[in-house]
């Protein structure tokens, strides 16, 4: 079942980012994005399975390390550590505010009330729309069962509602499986890292006709 949604998953108002006019913004808790066998070249991991939101809501950047934390203990446990590489998708710019209230003896003659409500910055959250991808991890078709299940286990860390998707793209690229075999069977796929690009029938004459006539 979903988790509750608490006050801080509410999207309500206009988006409040750390900037000069907003100080005083406490470090996110989340600070690495990306786990695993991040450097692998595109062609070690095939496979791509994404968590998607499935409501308009505001993830804290807490929930999103411990997210982070649940799926690369899980992975490592079953799978190994070099056997996957997790990203973070979406990034806590939203700032949330408190204004805090005295709860000591002798608070009404000090406090305002509700008169100043302009509350001081408490923490921040990632604003995530229906269907925006959370975390994406990629992975041999092997593994792909141990992905599901950590995603899973990434859910409850969460609150609202969220589905997993096995994507058919080749890892984290755009392109599908057949298209990338079949582009890398003609020469025209330049690997760059994690993702690849598609050599266009256009550039210097010196390149060889092979790639340029296909």
């Amino acid at each position: 079942d979903a988790a509750p949604l608490n006050v801080t998953a509410t999207v309500k108002d206009k988006p409040y980012i750390k900037s000069r006019f907003c100080r005083g913004v406490p470090d996110p808790k989340i600070t690495i994005y990306d786990v695993g066998a991040k450097t692998a070249g595109v062609d070690k991991f095939p496979a791509c399975v994404h968590l998607v939101s499935d409501e308009y809501e505001q993830l804290s950047s807490e929930a999103l390390e411990a997210a982070r934390i649940v799926v690369n203990k899980y992975m490592t446990k079953f799978s190994g550590s070099g056997t996957f590489h997790l990203r973070v998708r979406c990034h806590p710019f939203h700032v949330l505010r408190i204004n805090k209230m005295l709860s000591c003896a002798g608070a009404d003659r000090l406090q305002t009330g509700m008169r100043h409500a302009f509350g001081k910055p408490t923490g921040t959250v990632a604003r995530v729309r229906i269907g925006q991808i959370i975390l994406s991890v990629r992975s041999k078709q092997a593994n792909v069962k141990h992905v599901v299940e950590s995603l899973r286990r990434a859910k409850y860390k969460f609150p609202g509602r969220q589905y997993i998707v096995k994507s058919n793209t080749w890892g984290f690229t755009d392109f599908t499986h057949e298209e990338y075999l079949k582009y890398k069977s003609q020469g025209r796929i330049e690997a760059r890292g994690v993702h690849a690009k598609l050599i266009r029938p256009k550039g210097p004459l010196d390149l060889e006709k092979s790639v340029l006539c296909w």
